[in-house]
């Protein structure tokens, strides 16, 4: 064997013998110089999803922010509004001054229950408040349905008595918000009818009913002794 080709030889030994004994950090750097490439190409392509996200994600916070001050200032300045109106002293002035105040969405139907509750002897247009209310299919039930309530109390006599019940029906439904005074109104309603046992039966779900404040159980429980019935029949039943 010559001498260059025993060089080569042990060259070639060497050489493969040092790849072999670091395989680990040559395919590293191999895979970390593809997985560069791989990323500055998917950035280069898809970064502008990133900024977008960015952007979309500051102004929405932005937004909400600003949107949360701006709720907060209209409900501020309409309740200030309101509190002025209702320093008038004379109803008339007080109705005119309500009635002028800025107001949208749940904001109107309060104006029109207030307008509705301030003494008048307009009866007409206190009703025609508290039916703009009970009659907005967007507003809460909680508005509509006092604002039927308070119709039915207003209205009086002079409304017959199957359409009163008719409106303080569906109000008496279990869940409603005021179940409680429209099952007191039915009862008052079957007094004037001349029937004291039905009135009693409602006057007994009231105090019964879980909603019922404590003032309203006792009314309805002195209202059953007045009609003859036992306030400890009532408890017992």
């Amino acid at each position: 064997m010559s001498l260059y080709a025993f060089s080569s030889r042990s060259f070639a030994v060497t050489f493969g013998a040092a790849l072999v004994s670091t395989p680990d950090s040559f395919i590293n750097e191999v895979t970390e110089e593809v997985r560069r490439d791989r990323l500055y190409g998917l950035f280069r392509r898809y970064g502008w999803i990133a900024v977008v996200l960015v952007v979309v994600t500051v102004g929405g916070t932005a937004w909400r922010e600003w949107s949360k001050a701006r709720a907060e200032a209209r409900a501020e300045s309409f309740g200030d509004a309101v509190l002025v109106a209702l320093e008038a002293e004379a109803p008339d002035a007080r109705r005119t001054a309500l009635a002028a105040v800025s107001a949208t969405g749940e904001q109107t139907a309060i104006l029109n229950l207030l307008l509705a509750s301030d003494p008048s002897d307009d009866q007409a247009a206190t009703l025609a408040a508290l039916d703009k209310v009970a009659g907005d299919a967007t507003l809460p039930a909680l508005y509509r349905d006092l604002a039927t309530l308070r119709h039915v109390l207003v209205a009086g006599t002079d409304v017959p008595v199957a359409e009163r019940r008719a409106a303080l029906e569906p109000l008496a439904v279990a869940g409603r918000p005021f179940r409680p005074l429209a099952l007191e109104q039915l009862a008052y309603l079957w007094i004037e009818e001349g029937k004291p046992d039905a009135a009693i039966k409602a006057l007994r779900s009231v105090m019964q009913d879980q909603q019922s404040p404590q003032g309203l159980r006792a009314r309805a429980e002195q209202m059953i002794v007045a009609l003859g019935g036992a306030a400890e029949e009532e408890q017992a039943g």
